[in-house]
């Protein structure tokens, strides 16, 4: 991890992803518990994706969106 602080828009972007995270979820109409059951990850990590709040990898993004059946791009774009 860099020394510096990130910049302002980086956790801006993470918030951005969770939110269609979230969207997607909720589309589907899953809790965040069946996500991460469906993805191998706990509901309170799920949480904190949503809320950016969690750096979180691309192994997991591409988890989620598959496990949300949607194009990465969609969550990320």
């Amino acid at each position: 991890m860099p020394s510096d602080p990130l910049p302002d828009w980086v956790p801006a972007r993470r918030r951005q992803i969770g939110d269609r995270i979230r969207a997607a979820r909720t589309t589907r109409r899953l809790s965040q518990e069946k996500l991460g059951e469906l993805v191998g990850l706990d509901r309170k990590t799920i949480n904190r994706i949503e809320l950016g709040v969690h750096a979180t990898s691309i192994d997991h993004l591409l988890l989620i969106a598959d496990g949300l059946d949607v194009p990465l791009a969609d969550l990320v774009g």
